[in-house]
């Protein structure tokens, strides 16, 4: 997806430039805490869009470049967000016009095919990270963003990924209850995805067409399909109540919907185990059949059980210790603001620790290994999956550069 950069002010002269290069890099390193860190936004689609309202909104960045593919979607987030013209990009290479340009931050939402070559040259140059999930749609790209992560962390620059859940205090009070053994030890957990399926029209010359409008899911390659790219919101709850990764899956899947053109599956019934002989039952549908959207995940314990909701509530009835716990409100935008806000708060204050990166590249690679062992219809171990080191290689000839 493409990008685009513009500095808030000139500073005319020699001496101007050189305090205006001091004045950017002690903002990168958090010591102007009251200057706005300049950011380009590379993805302007539904969500990207959204993401770009709320760095506006935060008050603490400035965005200088917007990027996306379609030439119209830059110009129109341009315009919106106050970006000069030569700082609005599009083509496959925008991102790296718009790394050229100097950014002190990026935040990525585009289909997860790119977050590997585009966290990689954001780390290379010098950028922050902020990323949404999942982290890429093989093995290959989560082991390459993962050795982004951490070349980030030597550089002393953060890297973020937002998942929402992870955000909300009604689930990290009840899974810290859980974790304490208020309701004594898990005996199984048991999570859930449904929602309609996205548009999958018909393919055309290239997959220029899948690009916009989440049609992109319906494509393993391009977004990893629905269980990773939907269904690991609930996975990645799970293997937060478990404390760890899965050590295998087995499942089966299908495709069920109506005149599909994508590679992916959409109904998927998965179980997974732990080395601690745990138990996760995972399943899932995206049919256009007017059933709810759930991402739900319930730790079944030997005192009592935690019930979680994307969309509903927090709550933990025991035999011994009850908690009321509380509606989940507005989680996808609330989440996504409150991880802008600590995005912020690290990179001023220099907090390197990028907690949110492990378990954002477990919760991709169990969803991948779901996705391989249903769609193979038999048991993968997580080591075998590793080794095997599968790479999807989506078809981009004939599109623009």
């Amino acid at each position: 997806m493409d990008n685009g950069f513009t500095r808030r002010g000139f500073l005319g002269g020699v001496t101007g430039l050189a305090a205006f290069n001091m004045m950017r890099n002690s903002v990168a390193q958090g010591t102007e805490a009251n200057s706005k860190i300049e950011v380009g936004m590379v993805g302007l689609g539904g969500r990207g869009n959204m993401i770009a309202q709320f760095v506006e909104e935060h008050g603490g960045f400035e965005i200088t470049a917007v990027a996306d593919y379609f030439p119209e979607v830059a110009e129109a987030a341009g315009e919106r967000f106050g970006v000069p013209k030569e700082r609005r990009f599009s083509g496959l290479m925008g991102y790296k016009r718009l790394l050229e340009s100097k950014v002190e931050a990026v935040f990525l939402e585009t289909p997860p095919y790119c977050f590997p070559e585009h966290t990689a040259a954001a780390v290379e140059a010098g950028c922050h990270v902020y990323m949404a999930k999942p982290v890429a749609c093989d093995v290959p790209g989560c082991l390459q963003v993962q050795e982004a992560a951490k070349k980030a962390k030597a550089k002393d620059r953060v890297f973020l990924i937002d998942f929402q859940t992870r955000t909300d205090p009604f689930y990290i009070e009840g899974i810290d209850r859980v974790h304490k053994g208020e309701i004594g030890k898990i005996g199984m957990l048991s999570s859930l995805y449904t929602d309609e399926s996205f548009s999958d029209p018909p393919l055309t010359e290239n997959v220029e067409s899948r690009l916009q409008h989440l049609i992109w899911v319906n494509d393993n390659g391009l977004g990893g399909g629905y269980l990773v790219n939907a269904g690991i919101h609930a996975i990645d709850v799970a293997l937060w109540l478990a404390g760890d990764k899965p050590v295998s899956a087995t499942g089966a899947s299908r495709i069920a919907r109506n005149e599909p053109h994508g590679d992916t599956h959409d109904v998927y019934s998965l179980t997974y185990t732990f080395a601690d002989g745990l138990i996760l039952n995972h399943r899932g549908e995206h049919l256009k059949n007017r059933f709810e959207f759930h991402a739900d995940c319930t730790a079944h314990c030997q005192d009592g059980y935690l019930e979680t909701g994307y969309s509903g509530k927090v709550v933990m009835p025991g035999r011994n210790k009850q908690w009321e716990g509380g509606d989940v409100k507005d989680l996808y935008a609330a989440g996504a603001k409150r991880n802008i806000a600590t995005f912020h708060e690290c990179v001023v204050g220099r907090k390197y620790e990028n907690t949110t990166v492990e378990p954002s590249i477990n919760a991709a690679l169990a969803a991948i290994l779901g996705r391989e062992a249903a769609t193979r219809q038999t048991k993968v171990t997580w080591d075998e999956m590793i080794a095997e080191n599968r790479r999807l290689e989506p078809n981009l000839e004939g599109l623009k550069a």
